[in-house]
């Protein structure tokens, strides 16, 4: 055995390792967590299975879950993008832990990463249960799988940024209050489970602009009609993404 084999060698671990660490801790506390897991597996499952088994809205011709499935996979991108991701990085920025882990050789832009791969892994889960609970009420997906995941690839990007937004300008508790009270809001009244068309005219254009608007209407296109990849809706995200991200960025404060 040679003199220099257990020789120390401190120094920070290669980023990668970092990032990947980072996120398993970041998906174990979400997942930890009993009002994130109500947001982002419940109250979308229970949806799903309520109003695809009773007629309370009238959905168009075809089968309710057909038309639902697709807004209800919209509503799982965004509890998890936004309101979860919100909420958890507000309590995170007012408890010091951001600032601590600012201060650690975790660079904040492996932060950043890390918690958006976390996203990502939790929708991953999400959309695996919600299709097995769809598939079990009679649902028959159509489309390409690549549109899909390009959709929800944009609408992860555009509600990240707003949700990252929020909880780096407001205080937690205003974060906390304000994501719920969003997520009700666009529950309602972004076409996840009200067809958009029920609104009036002017308020409907209004509506289609919004970020969960776009992405329930380009997953009911490809996955309900078949459609190739909706490039209005698309663009819409992208737009979302952009502002959102670039404001994140500028405006977001670690303390």
């Amino acid at each position: 055995m040679s003199a220099g084999t257990f020789t120390p060698r401190p120094g920070a671990a290669p980023v990668s390792r970092m990032i990947v660490a980072q996120t398993a801790l970041e998906t174990r506390m979400l997942l930890r967590n009993g009002e994130q897991l109500l947001l982002t597996v419940i109250i979308p499952a229970l949806l799903l299975t309520l109003f695809s088994a009773v007629d309370i809205v009238d959905t168009g011709a075809g089968r309710s879950v057909d038309f639902l499935a697709p807004g209800i996979l919209a509503l799982a991108v965004m509890s998890t993008a936004f309101t979860g991701q919100a909420i958890a990085t507000g309590f995170d920025r007012r408890y010091g832990v951001l600032k601590r882990l600012g201060a650690s050789p975790l660079p904040r832009r492996a932060l950043m990463a890390a918690k958006t791969l976390s996203v990502l892994v939790t929708e991953v889960l999400q959309i695996a249960l919600l299709t097995v609970i769809a598939l079990a009420l009679g649902w028959s997906p159509q489309g390409d799988p690549l549109s899909v995941a390009a959709l929800i690839l944009l609408g992860t990007a555009a509600f990240s940024g707003l949700g990252l937004l929020m909880a780096g300008t407001l205080r937690a508790e205003a974060t906390l209050a304000a994501a719920n009270l969003v997520f009700l809001l666009l529950l309602v009244a972004g076409g996840v489970i009200v067809p958009l068309e029920k609104f009036p005219g002017a308020v409907r254009s209004a509506l289609e602009l919004l970020p969960i608007s776009a992405l329930s209407h380009g997953l009911r296109e490809v996955l309900q009609h078949g459609a190739a990849l909706p490039w209005s809706d698309g663009a819409i995200l992208a737009v979302w993404a952009v502002l959102g991200l670039g404001a994140a960025a500028k405006l977001f404060r670690w303390e």
